[in-house]
């Protein structure tokens, strides 16, 4: 009985080290991957081994910043510090694996600014002084040039390429965003809120762009359901919680004031909430207008879908 009951355990023992074998081989894999995109640039080396951060870590790399990529679904950290031969010039690689690019353009589009000098880099990059940050596939990379000179530009384009060459799926700018108009729309200032859309719970994955048209601001915005009947229960509750606001059912859908976003004008349009917000008293035919617009791009998309 001894015998057996010892070979028992012996196999349960070898089952569990075959199952944490597969889960940290799987974790370790994901590691090496992120870190594999980190370049190999000509007359530049490793200043020091490269850092690995996830969820629970990512505090201790930027910490006060951390939540908000945590608020993405951050899963993972790669930082490599470089030094080039013979000079004094550094660089610094952060490359932040945001699980899915609609996650990645989130974090990236909550950093950036409109007036920002963006570049022909990735899905889309922009240039600061010595800061290079761009969006490629579901990566955010972070890059900054210590001590590069009048060299600073091109040696931070030169580890872009070589972290893009890299990422085998680059990815693109989220289709939900073509559905927003052109006309009065502010260039890059469009931005994807995966939770706690507008501040409620049960909004997610909201995308928003900003506008100015006949001198008037107002922003435009998607909620992206996973279904139709998710829109529909996520229309419910937000007419609910503004209840006291007196949502107005209107032939294009509804219409109410709102104590910080003036005047909103609000449909559903199959898996998609539409809607126009910050509108003021005398441009209500411009929510309108807008309002309209975008749902109808929507529901064009859906038919050909």
């Amino acid at each position: 009985m001894k015998k057996i009951h010892r070979s028992k355990m012996i196999t349960a023992t070898a089952a569990l080290f075959i199952l944490f074998g597969v889960v940290f081989a799987g974790k370790f894999s994901d590691e090496e991957k992120v870190q594999s995109l980190l370049p190999q640039v000509e007359g530049w080396k490793f200043s020091e081994e490269p850092l690995n951060y996830h969820p629970e870590t990512l505090f201790e790399y930027i910490n006060g910043a951390a939540e908000i990529y945590l608020s993405y679904d951050f899963k993972e950290l790669s930082v490599g510090q470089y030094q080039k031969e013979g000079f004094s010039a550094n660089m610094s690689v952060e490359i932040y694996d945001m699980g899915r690019e609609k996650n990645a353009f989130g974090i990236y589009s909550a950093e950036r600014f409109p007036e920002s000098t963006f570049i022909d880099i990735g899905i889309q990059g922009y240039i600061e002084d010595e800061t290079l940050n761009f969006l490629v596939g579901r990566y955010y990379v972070k890059l900054l040039c210590f001590d590069c000179g009048e060299k600073t530009s091109e040696e931070l384009k030169t580890f872009s390429r070589g972290i893009i060459d890299r990422v085998s799926d680059k990815g693109a700018m989220p289709q939900a965003l073509s559905f927003f108009p052109e006309k009065g729309r502010v260039e890059n200032s469009q931005k994807f809120i995966l939770e706690n859309f507008m501040g409620y719970s049960f909004l997610h994955n909201g995308y928003m762009t900003s506008y100015l048209f006949n001198n008037e601001e107002f922003d435009c915005f998607l909620i992206e359901g996973d279904s139709e009947e998710d829109a529909e229960k996520m229309l419910s509750l937000y007419l609910e919680a503004k209840k006291e606001a007196g949502p107005e059912k209107t032939e294009y859908g509804y219409h109410f004031k709102d104590r910080y976003y003036k005047n909103i004008f609000l449909t559903q349009a199959g898996k998609y909430l539409c809607g126009v917000m910050k509108i003021g008293e005398s441009s209500e035919k411009t929510g309108i207008e807008y309002l309209k617009m975008l749902s109808e791009a929507v529901k064009e998309e859906e038919l050909l879908s």
